[in-house]
């Protein structure tokens, strides 16, 4: 893990502990969608940012901006950590806790949008084996 990151993690462990009702509004819907092979992360650490939310595999950072967000210094700041984090092969994606508040669904549907489908090649049912490269199902009476 890259310097930075390493010194990032601490502080990314508190922030998930203290997430803003926004943040656990969307998180309560982005962790169901890793039953569909998305692997979001919260408060992940890269470089010298801690990103809102992270799918890694796919490089995709989902930021929640509060209030704050909308003043001067912060939108210069937020300019340079998304200008690094595209440089580093991350998208982003920005909304605000409004956003969330008024039509969290409709937030997630833009966050899906910016992925790829779902693979098909997910974890099988715990009723299924592996043969070869596709998956049988097992009957009650193969089971036994």
């Amino acid at each position: 893990m890259r310097e930075r990151e390493y010194r990032s993690r601490p502080h990314a462990k508190r922030l998930r502990s203290e997430m803003t009702k926004a943040e656990v509004r969307i998180w309560a819907r982005l962790k169901k969608l890793n039953s569909l092979g998305y692997r979001f992360r919260r408060q992940h650490p890269v470089d010298n940012y801690i990103l809102d939310f992270a799918v890694i595999e796919h490089r995709l950072a989902i930021e929640i901006d509060g209030a704050t967000h909308a003043e001067d210094a912060e939108i210069a700041h937020d300019l340079i950590r998304t200008h690094t984090l595209n440089k580093l092969g991350w998208k982003i994606i920005r909304m605000t806790n409004l956003d969330v508040y008024r039509d969290p669904d409709g937030a997630v549907d833009g966050i899906i949008q910016m992925l790829p489908p779902p693979s098909a090649s997910l974890t099988p049912p715990p009723h299924a084996v592996e043969e070869g490269t596709k998956f049988e199902y097992l009957s009650k009476e193969t089971n036994k």
